[in-house]
This record gives C-alpha cells, structure tokens and sequence, in this order.
C-alpha cells in the first residue's frame, strides 16, 4: 500500500504559544535595528542640510530625508503591532498555565480528600473511648498501688504537746545562735589612746591636752 499510494507525512505537532512568543519577539527586535540604521540616515541628511543654502540641492536632500522617515514610522507602526501580539500571546500563556495549576491542585485536593477517608474508616470511635477508659482505670490502679506502696508501719505513737514543745524551743535556740548583735557593740566601743599625749598650745599659750584641757604642770 505504501508503494501504491506513498507514506502519509507525519503532522506537525500543534503550535506552541511560548514557540510564538519567541518569534515574535525576534521579528520586533529585528525591526528595531532597521530603525536605528534609519534613525543614522536621518541624522546623515540634517546635518548636510545644516551646512547647505536654499536651493535645489537642499530641496533633494531634504526629499531623501522625508523618505527615510516615511520608512521609520513604518516600521515603528509594524514593531507596536508585534509588541502588541507578543503581549497578547504572553497573557493567553499565563492564563493557560494559570488553568493548568489549578486544575493540578484541584486533582491533588481531591486524592487528598480519598485517602483522608480512607484512614478514617479505619479509626473507630468507640474503639478509642474504650481505650481512654482503660487508660484512666490503669492510671487509678497505679496511684493507688503507689499509695500502698507508700504507707508507713511499726512507727511509735508521739504526743503532739512534746512535738510542739520541742519546735518552740528550738525556734529560740536558733534565734540566739543567730544574734550577733554583740560583736557589732563590742566593734563600735572607742579605742583607748596609746601613748603620751602630746603638748599644744591654745591660742593663748596655755599647754593643753589632745582633747583641749589645760595641762596642770607637775609640782
């Protein structure tokens, strides 16, 4: 059969925005440089009209520049219009893969969903109350074994008056080996002066001692 009628041409695979996008752009870009090499020209013809006088030699540079121009804004009209195409194809895109990743979560929400129901047959209600009551009568049982554990046997009986007795008096006990107010009056007692005390004169020539008195002198 494929002698007879030859083999099928296998189909070009479906046009991809980001493909689109990307020439576009190119053919934008490439205008742009055509626009500069105009925008050189221009510059080329002001300046020679600058340096030239009236006359038909001026009016002739003058016809090349307008032509030139003529062609800039051409292809200024023909990059907004690829710019403005990029621009759509870019919003579609978005849209496109904005739909994707919600369908995605949506898809993994919903297996979310199915395996949180199926863990939750497994899980009985009231296997779990039953188990929180085992719980509590295990922990009674255990204060309660501890409790027994803990209860003291074969102590001799003490009377209360001695007990509190004793603690008074040995609050007091306490208190005096705590009070060191004795050695504070024993610090602060003067000292005695060592020595003779030396002789001054008053202002009026009368010897006196280091606290002010006269002397008496010795007979």
């Amino acid at each position: 059969m494929n002698r007879l009628f030859g083999k099928s041409k296998p189909k070009a695979p479906p046009p991809n925005l980001t493909d689109c996008i990307g020439t576009v752009d190119s053919r934008a870009e490439s205008i742009d440089k055509k626009i500069s090499r105009l925008d050189a020209e221009l510059v080329k013809y002001k300046d020679q009209m600058k340096k030239m006088r009236e006359g038909p030699a001026k009016n002739m540079v003058k016809q090349k520049a307008l032509r030139v121009l003529k062609q800039k804004r051409m292809y200024e009209n023909q990059r907004d219009n690829l710019a403005q195409q990029s621009f759509n194809m870019e919003q579609a895109n978005y849209t496109i893969q904005s739909l994707k990743d919600t369908k995605t979560t949506v898809d993994a929400m919903k297996l979310g969903v199915k395996e949180m129901k199926k863990a939750y047959s497994k899980v009985k209600i009231d296997q779990i109350e039953d188990l929180q009551d085992q719980l509590e009568d295990m922990m009674e049982d255990a204060g309660e074994i501890q409790e027994a554990l803990g209860r003291s046997y074969g102590t001799p009986e003490i009377d209360e008056d001695d007990l509190e007795a004793e603690l008074e008096a040995l609050g007091d006990e306490l208190l005096a080996d705590e009070d060191s107010s004795y050695l504070d009056e024993a610090a602060s007692v003067p000292s005695i002066p060592e020595g003779m005390p030396s002789e001054v004169k008053n202002k009026d020539g009368v010897l006196v001692d280091e606290f002010g008195l006269p002397q008496i002198p010795a007979t």
